[in-house]
């Protein structure tokens, strides 16, 4: 049995939390490089110019990349010979969560449904943190972490299908979601697709999807085709950069799947704005 310091957990969630507010994902910046290299539109080139250069602003003078600083998502994988010493994992994450907003001058979002009053006071600042625990064989210790902004999570989507919608009905959902979000999620975005399991977890793959590295290639051929398929269609519907109307309305499209019920096709689709922040931290 491994064990991992409780303290170690919290610095390290609150050193990543602190980074990522400021530094743009290196995958993410060279993404917006090549979409300022391909774009066809000079004033969408020039919107593209002054992305990099908040990038650029951001990470020299140690501010924060977009004044939405987002609410914390974390994917956790939890080797099952790991034991935390000191405390459990899911306060560790919380603490770090709130020392990394706090002493980075992020952001507090989280609030009540309701009254819309900010919970900082109530149950601590940007606090409850959205978990997603996977217990693993071995013992290590997994930690993603994303910033996840209003803007690009209020055009998220997702439905179920009849199963005979396939492949053409998903790539049609996911151009209507995309097309009727506009300008709304600050393109250009990182597009996540979930299909198959079931509702929540179609959701749950659609949002971890986003965690993949910008340029890189699905392993399954069938969903790296789709991949293909749907940038093209989604960079054609004209968009652009901040809605300016250029060729380059997304950097990149990533699909996870899960099998599924025989008389079901659940489907979601998770935006992730142009200020893609996200890290991976292993203990």
């Amino acid at each position: 049995m491994r064990e991992i310091e409780y303290k170690d957990i919290v610095k390290g969630v609150r050193d990543a939390i602190i980074y990522s507010g400021t530094n743009l994902p290196k995958d993410a910046y060279k993404a917006l490089e090549d979409a300022y290299a391909n774009e066809k539109s000079e004033v969408c080139k020039e919107v593209l110019k002054q992305l990099l250069d908040n990038a650029d602003i951001a990470a020299n003078e140690a501010r924060p990349l977009c004044q939405d600083t987002g609410l914390a998502v974390f994917f956790v994988k939890v080797g099952e010979e790991v034991k935390i010493k000191g405390g459990s994992l899911k306060k560790a994450i919380n603490e770090g969560t709130e020392q990394g907003y706090k002493e980075g001058y992020l952001r507090a979002s989280t609030c009540h449904w309701d009254t819309r009053a900010n919970l900082k006071d109530e149950i601590g600042y940007n606090l409850p943190a959205i978990i997603h625990f996977d217990l693993v064989e071995g013992d290590g210790l997994e930690v993603e972490y994303a910033a996840k902004g209003g803007g690009s999570e209020n055009v998220s989507r997702a439905t179920v299908f009849a199963p005979a919608k396939g492949r053409k009905g998903i790539v049609e959902y996911v151009k209507q979601v995309i097309s009727d979000a506009g300008p709304n999620p600050c393109p250009p975005l990182t597009v996540g697709v979930g299909i198959g399991g079931t509702f929540e977890k179609a959701v749950i793959s659609s949002k971890h999807a986003l965690f993949r590295e910008l340029g890189s290639k699905n392993e399954d051929p069938v969903l790296e085709s789709m991949e293909q398929e749907l940038m093209s269609v989604l960079n054609n519907l004209g968009i652009g950069s901040m809605g300016m109307g250029g060729t380059q309305t997304v950097l990149g499209v990533h699909i996870e799947k899960n099998p599924c019920h025989i008389a079901s096709l659940p489907v979601s689709v998770n935006v992730q704005c142009h200020s893609s922040r996200h890290i991976k931290i292993k203990f």
